[in-house]
């Protein structure tokens, strides 16, 4: 079973720890030093390391610090080159190519995003079997199969941004960049629709906008398309 703690999911900031009977794993690190640390109890010992999957401040803001205290940090080249930190903590990953951390298997794969190299993870554990996550992604173009939980954005409407554009709650100029840097309710439907759901346990949607989205409305066409647990993040 995935046991899963959310500190931040939002543009505010996102982090998640997946935590095992032995170790620690660090999804992203989009939030204060000190917030992670304590969510950690100030104890690092069983920490194997944090995953980022690109450079933007909400999903990297604590990149040094868990460097300078000891936390291995992975992410691609461009992620290292665009937040501009060089550390001996940091190790690059190569999309497509598997690798361990800890008891952690970890195949990074390519994201659609407005980064310099953006990644996503597909993680395994023997303790909760495969998860998937994607974020901060218009789209996905791998299929990926016995999967057991499932962590993706799920960030906008494209009724709800369209109203908020009408009524002028939000710069059309705005609307072609989230239009192709984040995952919309109906990318995410399309998406799954094409995966084989059958050992899927649980679906998480995370990275919900605060004015373009309805979590409730998400919720229920997603638990109707798949007939899987929903819940967001």
């Amino acid at each position: 079973m995935l046991n899963l703690e959310t500190l931040g999911s939002s543009s505010k900031g996102n982090c998640y720890i997946i935590r095992t009977s032995k170790n620690a794993l660090i999804l992203e690190c989009g939030l204060p030093y000190k917030k992670i640390a304590k969510a950690l109890d100030f104890d690092f010992s069983n920490v194997s390391g944090c995953l980022i999957s690109h450079e933007h401040k909400d999903h990297s803001k604590a990149a040094k610090d868990l460097c300078d205290h000891g936390i291995d940090v992975y992410c691609s080249t461009g992620t290292v080159m665009a937040m501009k930190l060089h550390h001996p903590r940091i190790t690059i990953l190569e999309k497509e190519i598997q690798f361990r951390i800890g008891s952690f298997i970890v195949l990074p794969f390519a994201a659609e995003h407005d980064a310099v190299e953006p990644l996503g993870f597909l993680i395994y554990h023997a303790e909760f079997g495969k998860l998937l996550f994607i974020t901060d992604s218009y789209t996905c173009r791998y299929r990926f199969k016995d999967l057991n939980y499932i962590m993706i954005e799920a960030n906008y409407s494209k009724e709800i941004l369209q109203r908020n554009i009408n009524n002028g709650l939000i710069p059309k100029i705005l609307k072609q960049r989230i239009l192709t840097s984040h995952f919309s309710i109906d990318n995410v439907k399309l998406f799954l629709s094409k995966l084989n759901l059958e050992t899927v346990q649980e679906i998480m949607l995370i990275h919900l906008s605060d004015g373009n989205s309805d979590a409730k409305l998400f919720i229920e066409e997603i638990r109707s398309l798949t007939g899987k647990p929903t819940r967001i993040l």
